[in-house]
């Protein structure tokens, strides 16, 4: 018997770790899940601070990768490539339920897997697609791009794509034929019948992108300003997760986060007029959540 600790009508942050936590909720819960987990880049933590390596990384040359990836140590471990941990978040999500992860190009893969083998279907993937960025070492491509888990929980239910349509410009559905025996294009999808609708902005894509490319949504990174005094190193831009909420999310519905860093996904369901449920395991970032959030609520 798991204890419930969900109230529907109230946001949440918790400061725990997610894994742990979540044994402790009822199954069933969550609307959606829409998360940034570890990338797990840091195998260079484990080979060179224990054992004879350990002087290299105090003091050698493996000084400043010692420290983790950009400092931090809890992108190490390998949670996010656990089956244990996902087959948590599904239990906990409604059926029909969407999971977005964000992953590294490098490893993608066995987060990916181990989201499957929880028991979620694989149905999508969307590249989040920027310009900036720099290569880790010189023999490196620069990365532009970030793979997102799309996975859903069973019962195949229908996205929010209407409300996340491309831009503005106003398309009639019904000059968009393939044959005259097939139909018409509807929002619903082809019908053999004449008609067809007007519609504002374009069907929204697995990509999304930092350049002027009219037909895919547009976000580029977090900026300076947006990161404002947080110390975290991989703060997810608020219109990227905003975009992410609303597309995956039913109005009124309740995201988790089980990775909240500094609760981006908390302030974007607030503005898309959904509900969070956020739990970081770091403690120095929850004054970050509640900074982000306060604010929210208070303009």
């Amino acid at each position: 018997m798991f204890i419930n600790k969900i109230f529907m009508d109230t946001n949440k942050i918790i400061n725990a770790d997610s894994l742990e936590h979540l044994k402790t909720l009822d199954e069933n819960v969550f609307d959606s899940c829409v998360t940034d987990p570890p990338y797990h880049l840091t195998s260079i933590v484990k080979r060179f601070t224990k054992g004879p390596a350990a002087k290299h990384g105090k003091d050698g040359s493996f000084q400043r990768l010692s420290k983790g990836f950009m400092g931090k140590e809890w992108d190490g471990g390998d949670i996010a490539f656990t089956k244990e941990f996902w087959q948590e978040v599904y239990r906990t999500m409604k059926p029909g339920a969407v999971l977005l992860a964000f992953s590294a190009t490098r490893n993608y893969h066995r987060m990916a897997v181990a989201i499957e083998d929880a028991g979620f279907e694989i149905f999508d993937m969307i590249n989040w697609i920027y310009g900036s960025g720099f290569p880790k070492r010189r023999n490196l491509l620069k990365p532009a791009h970030e793979p997102i888990v799309m996975a859903r929980k069973g019962v195949n239910k229908e996205l929010n794509l209407d409300e996340c349509r491309v831009g503005d410009e106003e398309i009639d559905l019904s000059k968009n034929r393939r044959h005259k025996q097939e139909g018409t294009i509807f929002k619903g999808g082809w019908k053999s019948e004449d008609g067809g609708e007007i519609v504002k902005g374009r069907w929204p894509a697995n990509i999304i992108h930092d350049g002027e490319v009219s037909s895919y949504f547009y976000c580029a990174k977090a900026s300076k300003k947006e990161k404002e005094d947080t110390n975290h190193p991989t703060v997810k831009p608020l219109e990227l997760m905003k975009y992410l909420v609303r597309l995956v999310t039913p109005k009124d519905g309740l995201v988790l986060d089980p990775f909240a860093g500094t609760g981006t996904t908390g302030e974007a369901a607030l503005l898309e007029g959904r509900k969070y449920y956020l739990i970081e395991k770091t403690e120095e970032y929850i004054k970050d959540i509640e900074r982000r959030v306060n604010k929210t609520i208070l303009c």
